[in-house]
């Protein structure tokens, strides 16, 4: 048994995507159960097997959303979270997310989830400042949803600004602080 709870990581379609595997490798180091789910978008960047192989478990995609331990996989998923991280997380994902749209067995299972949410965003800077961007930001903020980040630097545009994924060390020590706390509480 883990001495953590078990969490969601959200993979979306970011270029960042790359980076989600070294969190990934970073929390199962520290014990903790991660059930990855990539999107459509995000299995542009990266391939299931290699969060399989740092995770040491099953990776959920649109290709294998059905069952799981008798039940739907996003309710499955959702039931067993005891955190959810989306890490990339981009502007279409926070839209989707914000106006409760459930297209994919991401936004499924968030939706089905009473587990705290929290969002490393990583988008051009533009696209982070955009009014449409902010308002769904402060919306899931306003639902309690936590973002770490973005930061700012170098983008993958080529632009400088606003809209790069936080340092993985640091988003790995935000998951591990929530689930320290959690624990202490339950």
């Amino acid at each position: 048994m883990s001495k953590f709870p078990r969490i969601i990581l959200g993979v979306t379609g970011s270029i960042a995507a790359y980076r989600a595997a070294e969190l990934a490798s970073s929390l199962t180091k520290e014990g903790v159960e991660t059930d990855v789910i990539l999107t459509d978008e995000a299995l542009r960047f990266i391939t299931p097997l290699t969060f399989a192989a740092l995770t040491r478990r099953e990776v959920y995609t649109s290709a294998n959303d059905g069952m799981r331990d008798g039940q739907p996989a996003h309710i499955s998923l959702a039931d067993q979270a005891g955190l959810a991280v989306i890490a990339p997380a981009t502007a279409h994902f926070i839209a989707q997310f914000a106006h409760g749209l459930a297209p994919d067995l991401l936004t499924s299972t968030l939706l089905a989830t009473h587990a705290p949410v929290m969002i490393a965003p990583a988008m051009n800077g533009k696209m982070w400042h955009h009014a449409a961007t902010q308002d769904n930001v402060n919306l899931l903020r306003k639902r309690g949803a936590v973002f770490i980040g973005p930061e700012e630097g170098l983008l993958a545009c080529g632009y400088e600004g606003l809209g790069r994924l936080w340092p993985v060390a640091e988003i790995a020590n935000e998951i591990l602080a929530r689930l320290k706390s959690k624990k202490k509480r339950a």
